[in-house]
């Protein structure tokens, strides 16, 4: 199957939130407890849009179908942070283990390099140890742990923070 990583647009949209709000729902990728509207996810391509932060999908050219997706902005809101991303990244169940995580991450360091980023982070839940290989397979080292800061289905979780720097 030839995949293609191209600029999310708002047709993309129900696509994006069919893989993740399932993730919302049932697992630990993500730790918020509500899945989100088609609206909320309106917003954020717009202010990604506005700010020139990448946001991208990964479509299955032979069906047209969103098989991922992967973003990076601010790590946060403080000037001196501006030269450091913090990155998502999604694959749709049907298309797990096909290679599409490392090809969305290899974009965004890519990307990040580019536009003169110094630090790519990784936000990861403890328990995701395919996404902690993914990301030790392209450098990222484990630089905190941060033992029982987030809460989800009712368990404390565990968040492992990685980071690669990209000069």
């Amino acid at each position: 199957m030839p995949f293609q990583i191209r600029s999310a647009t708002a047709q993309d949209l129900p696509a994006i939130l069919a893989i993740y709000n399932p993730e919302v729902q049932h697992g630990f990728a993500t730790w918020n407890d509500q899945p989100f509207s088609l609206e909320s996810f309106q917003n954020k391509l717009q202010k990604f849009q506005n700010n020139g932060w990448p946001f991208w999908v990964i479509e299955d050219q032979d069906n047209l179908k969103i098989a991922g997706y992967a973003d990076y902005a601010p790590f946060r809101n403080f000037s001196g942070y501006r030269h450091t991303a913090e990155h998502s990244l999604y694959v749709s169940p049907d298309y797990a283990r096909q290679g599409l995580g490392k090809r969305l991450l290899q974009h965004l360091i890519e990307h990040a390099r580019r536009q003169g980023k110094h630090i790519l982070v990784a936000g990861i839940d403890h328990g995701n140890a395919a996404s902690i290989a993914l990301h030790q397979q392209f450098g990222f080292i484990q630089t905190g742990y941060m033992p029982q800061v987030g809460q989800k289905f009712g368990q404390w979780r565990d968040l492992v923070l990685m980071q690669l720097a990209l000069n």
